[in-house]
């Protein structure tokens, strides 16, 4: 039976007769400094780090590195775990200093392929099976290394990003309440704009959350972070802010000018199709001083345009004036919800009127929405007519009626 791990207990390769560890040990010091020249050359992102940096800590890694590899080639064994405790700290010191993770994976790639390179000028054609042995042992050496360069690289940007989100978070909730906000956007890094656009979201369901076999909450959560990978498409305009459940949330939108009512449209319909899920939006605007009010009055103006049956997509107050003002609480709008109390029974009732009012009083439209007989939907209108007092056919009638329903819409009785 084969040992596990036999081939780690294969003869040292050796090129021309001299062990390659010698052969490396000897050219260490000028590896070291061709590698961190060629850093540079050939990866530009470390142009980016200070002078003294590269000079210094770099070239020190780098020389580490060699050595590490040195060892691989004499012992057959990947480098033990203070060596790749050390790749893992310095990864995580390049995620933090903004050096792409292809960077960082490619300078220990660049590095052991300069040193094979180097290594194998030395080489002649009787030394094939070293040649192998050597090839599998800086395979070896690539895969531990690279899996300790991403664990470190992630681990740093899991933290860095863990931060940033509950700044950003402090910030969202001290707009929201109220008070200066400009504490928490410095906390955050974030430069607060001149006003924001503050949209209140309903987000229905994604096909999948319903579909027998799949997780709901699994299904949700995909929904959710392709809604909110579409928000962040929009950085160049600024952070977006956002507080979001399965079901929705708010949303604050860096803006510099007066809300655009084509550009949210827009918006709000890539969200739903980046998301793949019926939205329902309400949207104001407001100075950063002002988004607590802003937020209340967006998402009543949502609330509404869901209770008045408007349907989905972008809802602006002026979509709902009336509305908004028949919703505010006092005796007259009891008032005008108590006159269909004598419906409530009768959801048949209620939803033909509604159906009437909507499809413009055509009684055609009507029943082809409801599915019915257009002799059904005048019955339903003379019972209403008849249990309420008030006339679906007569002017002053219906728009008592129109305010009568959404002022029971909107009190939930």
């Amino acid at each position: 039976m084969t040992a596990p791990n036999a081939e780690l207990a294969a003869p040292e390769p050796q090129f021309g007769g001299t062990p390659v560890h010698l052969r490396l040990l000897a050219l260490a010091p000028a590896l070291a400094a061709e590698v961190a020249a060629r850093l540079l050359d050939r990866l530009p992102a470390y142009h980016a780090l200070p002078p003294e940096q590269l000079r210094g800590e770099i070239t020190r890694q780098v020389e580490r590195c060699v050595r590490a590899f040195v060892d691989v080639m004499r012992t057959g064994r990947p480098p033990g775990e203070d060596e790749l405790a050390r790749i893992r700290e310095s990864s995580a010191r390049r995620a933090d200093e903004g050096v792409p993770l292809e960077s960082v994976v490619g300078a220990y790639h660049l590095g052991a392929q300069l040193c094979a390179a180097r290594l194998l000028t030395e080489a002649a054609p009787a030394d094939l099976p070293d040649i192998a042995t050597a090839q599998d042992r800086l395979l070896g050496y690539l895969r531990v290394v690279s899996c300790a360069v991403a664990a470190g690289y992630v681990q740093e940007r899991q933290a860095a990003l863990g931060d940033e989100q509950v700044a950003r978070q402090a910030l969202l909730s001290r707009l929201l309440e109220g008070g200066d906000p400009r504490a928490a956007a410095d906390r955050a890094g974030i430069r607060l704009p001149d006003r924001y656009v503050v949209l209140a979201l309903a987000i229905g369901p994604h096909p999948d959350e319903s579909r027998p076999g799949v997780n709901r909450s699994v299904a949700a959560r995909r929904k959710l972070r392709r809604l909110r990978a579409e928000l962040e498409r929009r950085r160049p305009d600024g952070v977006p802010l956002a507080a979001l459940a399965a079901d929705g949330g708010t949303v604050l939108l860096p803006a510099s000018g007066p809300l655009d009512r084509d550009t949210l449209t827009a918006l709000v319909e890539r969200l739903g199709r980046a998301c793949g899920a019926p939205l329902v939006a309400g949207a104001t605007s407001a100075p950063p001083s002002a988004v607590a009010d802003a937020a209340r009055l967006a998402a009543e103006v949502r609330q509404l345009a869901t209770a008045t049956g408007r349907g989905g997509g972008l809802h602006l107050l002026d979509d709902v004036l009336l509305a908004y003002q028949l919703s505010r609480p006092g005796p007259a709008r009891e008032a005008l919800a108590a006159l269909l109390a004598p419906l409530t029974d009768r959801p048949e009732l209620l939803d033909t009127l509604r159906a009437f009012l909507a499809c413009g009083l055509d009684r055609r439209r009507t029943a082809a929405h409801l599915l019915v007989h257009p002799n059904t939907v005048d019955y339903r209108l003379r019972r209403t007519t008849h249990l309420t007092g008030l006339d679906t056919v007569r002017g002053p009638d219906l728009l008592t009626l129109h305010a009568a329903l959404t002022a029971l819409d909107t009190t939930g009785t």
